[in-house]
């Protein structure tokens, strides 16, 4: 898991959003960022959470801060995503778990009694500078913007 706290330098990285656009960490040089990355599109808890970060986007918005999303989805799910809850922030298909790999979120989980590797529910908050300011590793999906914003 995650070996990366607050103080360190956020990684660098470039994938594609949901429409095909490239995005790099360097694309948020002086603003806050907050990536949150969760295991599968159009699942249960991750539509909660994705739900919450889009019902407060103008208050963290307001605050500041653009939003990120990744996945190891493909572009199309990551799109029939966005569209079909009308997400304001883009989606990272990172299918080849580039991104992933860089923040330390793919590992193993355990589920209803069996474990496998997959991707764990983390929310990274990073300042202008590139340094992660906060790690939210135990994500509340239904209050997730007043964990960042706390």
């Amino acid at each position: 898991m995650t070996k990366l706290k607050a103080g360190d330098k956020a990684p660098d990285f470039t994938a594609k959003d949901e429409q095909g656009n490239t995005v790099s960490l360097s694309d948020y040089k002086g603003k806050k960022l907050v990536i949150f990355f969760y295991p599968k599109a159009n699942t249960p808890t991750c539509t909660v959470e994705a739900c919450n970060l889009r019902d407060n986007y103008s208050e963290l918005t307001d605050k500041g801060y653009e939003i990120l999303g990744v996945s190891a989805d493909t572009e199309k799910r990551q799109t029939n995503f966005k569209n079909k809850f009308s997400f304001p922030y883009p989606l990272l298909a990172d299918v080849d778990k580039e991104v992933i790999n860089a923040f330390g979120v793919w590992g193993p989980k355990k589920f209803m009694g069996r474990t496998f590797d997959g991707i764990h529910r983390v929310t990274f908050v990073i300042n202008e500078d590139g340094i992660i300011e906060k790690v939210i590793d135990k994500v509340k999906a239904k209050i997730h913007s007043e964990q960042i914003l706390e």
